[in-house]
């Protein structure tokens, strides 16, 4: 249905949706990257939508303000890896290849080129510990995935498809270790129970013993692991 913009210092830009399955005008703010939907039942103008907006500025930027600011990554800035801060650097002319040393991040060549090389890193590395968890999970549950990929999901931390696809984001690496191996048992636990009934939750716990503080964590936490960006 377009975009349309609640006025003010700054502008709120709100997405409008219509659905067929609401019952009555609602506003929702994404935890995840601070985009406002206006969704209205059928039948409902977009005037009276507008209006219902209007109404609700106040809270609106309520929520706003609660959501963390992007951070855009640079020299001289802090990213978590595996749940642990480290400053981002550019590595000294003759040095190849990101590396970590210490509580610090290197990354060689360009200031402008950091970014991409760092969030490439960033990625297999998260592969590797990605697959190292899934593997050992798997041999645990003694079932076989057929492939890991990864992408930059704002939905979902990770799913597993009928077919044995375990996908996972791959901002996962920038949580605490305990967390990513939790996604990765929830993820191989699909491949017995493709659904999530009590026998999954049992799966779930016999692969990651006290699984509830990962969870908890992802739940109040994992938003803020999208704030993070990488010139994109």
């Amino acid at each position: 249905m377009g975009q349309h913009f609640l006025p003010g210092n700054p502008p709120v830009a709100l997405l409008l949706r219509r659905s067929a399955r609401a019952r009555r005008i609602s506003l929702r703010v994404s935890g995840v990257d601070g985009r406002v939907t206006l969704t209205l039942p059928r039948g409902v103008a977009e005037g009276e939508a507008l209006k219902f907006a209007h109404e609700k500025a106040g809270w609106l930027r309520q929520q706003l303000g609660k959501r963390p600011a992007d951070m855009h990554v640079a020299a001289g800035a802090e990213i978590p890896l595996a749940g642990q801060a480290m400053r981002i650097a550019l590595a000294p002319g003759d040095e190849r290849g990101v590396h970590a040393r210490g509580d610090t991040l290197l990354v060689p060549g360009p200031a402008g080129a950091l970014p991409a090389r760092l969030r490439a890193w960033l990625k297999q590395l998260a592969r590797e510990r990605l697959a190292q968890a899934s593997d050992r999970h798997a041999a645990a549950l003694g079932r076989s995935y057929t492939r890991l990929t990864l992408r930059d999901t704002r939905s979902r931390w990770g799913s597993c498809s009928a077919q044995g696809g375990l996908m996972y984001s791959w901002r996962l690496i920038l949580a605490p270790e305990d967390v990513l191996d939790y996604v990765a048992a929830h993820e191989v636990a699909h491949l017995a129970e493709m659904n999530h009934s009590p026998a999954f939750w049992a799966t779930v716990a016999r692969l990651k013993p006290g699984y509830d503080a990962p969870r908890r964590w992802l739940r109040e936490n994992g938003a803020g692991l999208h704030r993070y960006r990488f010139g994109d």
